[in-house]
């Protein structure tokens, strides 16, 4: 019978249980000891993990010496705070909250080592997958802890330190790498979720996201047919919550304060209530900016005075900390994403580099469309993917940013795309451009939109005809957020065409969306009165990256936080004009 080897039912739940409760603990060890006889049994399981080509390459350093853990406890809180001193506002204080090691609180900790050369230079598997070791140690790693929780044991994983310096505490030949370092003890409960879901620093991800079918990027459960990614998330925006939006007003009407006393404030936090569902909402925090960047074929038309190579050149100093989005974003707490989606040049691997990249370029709407179906497609799942990351890390608010040489350009075609707008009202002069250069932009956006004639209920043959593939990237980080419910703050012109395209393929999408400022670009203003959003700052910024986004974003986190902690009239014994 093809499941003559499987496990009595009994027996299946029992093992699909260990590894639904198995947890990283942190808190809650009992100092009492382990006996022996199970610490060797969780060691044996470990030990007859799977390992490429039988080679075993792991080690188990057991420690149990008070003075050895107190000097790699110290270790571990060195780098703890070399690492906290990097991040942003929101973040710092929800780490600072955390406990992230149990060196002294159990009784042993084990370590588990890794050995490369372990059966020498024939190893199978090893000749192409140098670090294939790697991966098997980690498996004993994975079967400790399932073992561990089976025998009612907690484990912490401590990964705060330098490997060299650990190794060298623990007398460790050099060609040993510490792969783990784990606290065991026994524990007085097992959470019903792990710690850092729990605490808010990050989500679960639903297992649809992470399965593929045969190829990556054919996303689809077992028995099931792959999945759109567009259509799914699509199909997941709802509108707002009525209810939860009736509670927010009638609180804010209850709150020691003037009735409208906060303006447009009272609105943001009422439909923050609306897209979360419940009043008050969660605060929006901590927040994400997600750069994206893209190079334009239609700067072959000479609509900016700004070489191409400016786009690559500002991701570094993006990346460097060097823009003015590092500064605004570090002045609210909000942390920097930057995404190569389509720049003409190779870029480096560095921390905060997302590699997205759909190609080199979009090609010039003047003689083409700007890129395939297939393209924008590829670029609205970039976005989605990137929002849905962004979310299961942790972040309540999602913040647009953009950069690209020629980018108004294709903006200035999509408002006029989706709206009707004359191009000659909707065409801005972007960075700052001479008189000549501003009719070669406008010249360039009637011709692009004589040659497509779009639909604008197209919304993908749009983006494809004009836009950039930060265009289509940021429609999809739009809805990608909309779908999780999570509000999103625009920032301005290249943005505000993003959510053209957006609201064209999902209308409830613009639920999540917040004006965070209104740009100098004359199209900005005529996108966000398309799309009945309200700018929160007004000025003449005109920049871009993300920045005038990020000047709201204590606005809409201090709307959200007035209708959580400000009083009612009743509960401060205030009393009431009537």
């Amino acid at each position: 019978m093809p499941d003559g080897h499987r496990y009595p039912a009994e027996q299946r739940d029992a093992v699909y249980r260990v590894i639904a409760e198995r947890r990283d603990v942190r808190r809650g060890f009992l100092p009492d000891p382990v006996p022996a006889d199970v610490l060797g049994r969780v060691l044996a399981a470990a030990h007859q993990a799977p390992s490429v080509g039988f080679s075993q390459p792991w080690d188990f350093i057991v420690v149990t010496d008070r003075a050895r853990r107190e000097r790699i406890a110290a270790l571990a809180r060195k780098h703890r705070d070399e690492f906290a001193v990097g991040l942003p506002g929101a973040r710092a204080r929800a780490f600072d909250r955390l406990k992230i090691e149990s060196i002294m609180d159990t009784p042993v900790n084990i370590v588990v080592s890794c050995d490369r050369t372990r059966g020498g230079r024939h190893t199978l598997g090893r000749h192409v997958q140098p670090r294939t070791a790697d991966f098997s140690s980690v498996l004993a790693v994975a079967n400790l802890w399932l073992a561990a929780r089976a025998e009612g044991l907690g484990v912490g994983w401590v990964s705060f330190f330098d490997e060299r310096e650990l190794a060298a505490e623990l007398a460790l030949p050099a060609h040993l790498e510490v792969i783990a370092y784990l606290c065991v003890g026994y524990v007085t409960d097992f959470a019903a979720e792990p710690e850092l879901a729990t605490a808010g620093w990050a989500r679960r991800r639903p297992v649809s996201w992470a399965v593929h079918a045969e190829e990556f990027g054919r996303r689809g459960l077992p028995g099931e047919e792959p999945v759109d990614p567009l259509a799914e998330v699509t199909a997941a925006i709802a509108p707002p919550d009525a209810a939860a939006m009736t509670a927010a007003r009638e609180r804010q009407d209850r709150m020691t304060k003037p009735r409208g006393s906060l303006g447009v404030l009272e609105e943001v936090s009422v439909r923050l209530a609306g897209l979360a569902g419940c009043c008050p909402p969660p605060l929006p925090e901590p927040a994400c900016v997600a750069v994206f960047a893209a190079d334009h074929g239609v700067h072959a038309q000479g609509v900016s005075p700004w070489p191409q190579e400016v786009t690559a050149q500002m991701v570094a100093n993006f990346l460097a900390g060097g823009a003015v989005v590092n500064a605004f974003a570090a002045q609210a707490g909000a942390e920097v994403t930057v995404v190569d989606i389509g720049v003409a040049a190779e870029l480096e691997p560095v921390p905060g580099l997302l590699p997205r990249k759909i190609a080199p370029g979009t090609a010039d709407f003047t003689a083409g469309p700007a890129m395939t179906r297939e393209q924008a497609a590829a670029a609205l799942t970039a976005g989605i993917e990137i929002a849905r990351d962004l979310v299961a890390a942790g972040n309540r608010c999602l913040i647009t940013g953009d950069m690209g040489i020629a980018n108004t350009t294709a903006s200035a075609a999509l408002i006029c795309a989706f709206t009707g707008a004359d191009p000659a009202v909707a065409t801005g002069r972007g960075t700052g451009i001479d008189a000549v250069t501003y009719a070669r932009k406008i010249e360039a956006v009637c011709r692009g939109l004589e040659l497509h004639r779009p639909d604008p209920a197209d919304s993908a043959g749009v983006l494809a005809a004009f836009g950039g593939f930060e265009h289509a990237a940021l429609a999809g980080f739009i809805l990608g957020a909309a779908a999780l419910r999570v509000p999103v703050i625009l920032d301005g012109v290249i943005a505000g065409a993003a959510a053209l395209a957006a609201a064209a393929l999902a209308p409830d999408a613009v639920a999540a969306c917040f004006a965070g400022h209104r740009s100098a670009e004359p199209g900005h203003a005529i996108a966000l009165e398309c799309l009945g959003l309200r700018p929160l700052v007004d000025l003449g910024l005109r920049l871009g990256e993300g920045t005038g986004a990020l000047l709201a974003l204590p606005l809409v986190q201090s709307a959200a936080r007035a209708l959580r902690d400000v009083a009612t009239f009743d509960s401060a014994g205030v009393s009431d004009k009537l």
